[in-house]
């Protein structure tokens, strides 16, 4: 636990590593802001399906054939899927609609005369989200396609009515090998007064909260209160 911060950069850093591995409650979840030098302005949100990685986890239904549906298929470290029937398939890159047609265009004729084939994402190994803070249950969350700001909180069961500050919500992220941050307000967010930013795979979300620690709070107040990525 974190209980003094000799300076701003050690807290933050501290924090950082360690925030995926502590469960915080409500009261006492907080974590870093960034200041910094160089603004990087929050790219606009993709709005592309979401294409398959290795490592993720789908679920493959062939309709009115349920020998042949599948769930939780891995896809291997090479980036592909093996299925009965058709064995070899390649997955990484591909959304889950390309990737339930090339299932399709491999069973048609040969096995089925017109299959009708669906993908889902069921655990996206890149995809995950880390809500923290003064949410009602903060945790690790696994993204199913594109998702924003305010369906990550919701992944998160909301923000903690006793704590939570709505106003200073805290997106921590790696770019290019760089630690970023960025922090935006909630509540203007919900009332459509500014845009809900799209949030990428690990990226690390901060609600602030009455209940944070000293040493925390310090780091906190420091920061602009900005939509945009700045390196600390």
């Amino acid at each position: 636990m974190i209980t003094r911060a000799p300076c701003y950069r050690t807290v933050v850093a501290t924090v950082l590593l360690s925030v995926s591995s502590l469960s915080w409650s409500g009261a006492n979840a907080q974590a870093p802001m960034a200041t910094s030098i160089p603004t990087i302005p929050f790219s606009a949100p993709a709005q592309e399906e979401y294409r398959l990685e290795a490592q993720d986890k789908i679920d493959i239904t062939v309709y009115q054939v349920k020998d042949l549906s599948l769930e939780k298929v891995q896809i291997d470290s090479a980036g592909n899927v093996f299925l009965p029937l058709i064995g070899v398939v390649p997955a990484a890159g591909r959304t889950p609609t390309q990737l339930a047609g090339d299932i399709a265009d491999r069973l048609r004729g040969k096995y089925l005369q017109a299959p009708q084939v669906a993908v889902r994402v069921s655990e996206a190994a890149s995809q995950k989200v880390t809500v923290d803070g003064a949410v009602i249950q903060p945790g690790v969350y696994v993204m199913s396609g594109r998702t924003t700001l305010l369906q990550a909180v919701a992944m998160a069961k909301g923000p903690d009515s006793r704590y939570a500050d709505l106003k200073r919500v805290v997106v921590f992220r790696n770019v290019d090998g760089q630690r970023m941050a960025a922090t935006y307000n909630l509540k203007d967010i919900r009332t459509g007064r500014a845009e809900d930013p799209e949030i990428k795979g690990n990226d690390v979300i901060v609600v602030d909260g009455s209940g944070t620690k000293r040493a925390l709070r310090e780091v906190l107040g420091a920061l602009p209160a900005l939509t945009i990525f700045r390196p600390f």
